[in-house]
């Protein structure tokens, strides 16, 4: 509890969200008499549009038992409806020169198109068809089992590290089954999965009151407010279920985990430290903090591992990575670093080495030049990804999701440039501590032998 203070104290007031001169996404909001919220963003630059259509379910709110399901029925999205079969969602809208796709994260599962705004009507039936009804059969569920376990052999199973340095670091670092199991799932839970756990999820989360409509690009907000109501309007609300309890406080202990890997040529380490939820801390300094330490051959850790002393060949990680950015999540999250380490050097060394450089910045702070061109290059980042349609209505149906208003995207910027070096200083002083650390260490092994 004492950490989650602190670093709520690390939040800048939001009270003016931009200064004088800021570029301001423009953002219109409604909400559907059957809870479904429509952000609206327009830009006339180009005739396109990018939409996103996001749903308040992911990794974390999965079933127990069944790790692995968000992302599986991400994958049954794509399955076809009874009045759209498969394949009419990739004939329509790659066939009017717009692209399509969907990803699952902790807090979230998106679905996101972008085309011609001369298809705008095409998508928006479509989307709204698969929110009404899928085509949920054995043949389908089978089919895609069968895809995501592929993927994760793909992945997981038969590639160096095998993305260890989210997957187990989580589990070891978090407590609560909701922030600590595979969300890419287990074949044992992915083979158990039923027909009627695939109904049952869709009925309890696939809901207008659970999801968020966002539209950037070459529209206008009355415009897609009617058609918003045209198209979903008559889809009928259901209960959604009460969200488990996800927030943890800091470790007391450092934890470790040794592994082998009989796929990796080199040694590997990650290291995570466990934050709050976006709620309790923000993420603009801890944001700011990890560019400090891993945003690009200029950081830290970079300098200190790899020019340095010479005992890694990279330094990379950030927080919330690699499943997104900092602005990317809602429940507690990791601040991560990933290190290949040369074999004449151990873990060890490399958890020295970052602790002695989060022990300087409790100590000294950021020097006010360094802090400008972290700041910069991470403000910089935002907007290049704002400038894209698509990548804009993202941006503004999970800050609707997560904090209630989408105009929060606008505030970002703000955010990132009140955070202080005193900011830096506390946080490396009380959250990125040896007792809040937890470190996976894999090393090369010989490969099974041959049967």
């Amino acid at each position: 509890m004492r950490i989650l203070l602190l670093l709520a104290l690390l939040l800048p007031s939001t009270g003016a969200l931009a200064v004088e001169g800021d570029f301001r996404i423009p953002v219109a909001t409604r909400r559907l008499p059957n809870g479904l919220t429509v952000v609206v963003s327009e830009d006339h630059s180009a005739p396109t549009f990018g939409l996103s259509l996001t749903y308040r379910v992911g990794m974390r709110l999965e079933p127990k038992g069944r790790t692995g399901f968000a992302h599986l029925f991400e994958h049954m999205m794509f399955q076809g409806t009874p009045v759209a079969p498969k394949g009419t969602f990739d004939r329509v809208i790659e066939g009017g020169g717009g692209s399509m796709n969907g990803f699952t994260r902790p807090d979230y599962t998106t679905y996101i198109d972008s085309a011609p705004t001369s298809a705008l009507d095409a998508v928006l039936w479509l989307e709204a068809d698969r929110m009404k009804a899928l085509e949920l059969s054995e043949t389908n569920l089978r089919n895609q089992k069968d895809v995501v376990k592929e993927e994760v052999r793909v992945n997981v199973k038969n590639r160096p590290y095998g993305n260890f340095y989210w997957i187990d670091l989580a589990g070891l670092a978090f407590d609560r089954w909701e922030n600590a199991h595979d969300g890419y799932g287990s074949f044992e839970d992915l083979e158990s999965a039923r027909l009627a756990d695939v109904q049952s999820f869709f009925a309890s989360y696939y809901t207008p009151g659970n999801a968020v409509l966002a539209i950037a690009g070459d529209v206008s907000p009355d415009e897609i407010f009617a058609k918003a109501e045209r198209y979903f309007g008559s889809i009928p609300d259901r209960p959604t279920p009460p969200r488990p309890a996800v927030d943890e406080g800091p470790n007391r202990k450092e934890r470790r985990l040794d592994q082998k890997d009989p796929l990796a040529k080199a040694p590997a380490v990650a290291i995570g430290w466990k934050l709050p939820s976006r709620a309790a801390g923000g993420p603009a300094a801890a944001a700011v903090l990890a560019g400090v330490l891993l945003d690009g051959p200029a950081s830290r850790l970079h300098l200190a591992l790899v020019k340095g002393k010479e005992i890694a060949t990279n330094a990379n990680g950030g927080l919330n990575w690699p499943l997104g950015d900092a602005w990317d999540y809602d429940g507690p999250v990791l601040l991560t670093v990933f290190s290949i380490y040369k074999p004449t050097s151990s873990a060890d060394e490399v958890v020295q080495v970052v602790e002695e450089e989060l022990r300087r910045i409790a100590k000294d702070g950021i020097p006010e030049a360094e802090l400008a061109r972290v700041k910069t290059k991470l403000e910089s980042d935002l907007y290049d990804r704002l400038e894209t349609p698509l990548w804009r209505a993202v941006a503004l149906a999970r800050a609707q999701l997560f904090d209630g208003d989408a105009a929060t995207v606008n505030a970002i910027p703000v955010r990132i440039r009140a955070v202080t070096s005193e900011d830096l200083r506390r946080l490396a002083a009380t959250v990125l501590v040896p007792s809040n650390r937890s470190v996976v260490d894999r090393q090369p092994a010989p490969p099974a032998p041959a049967k």
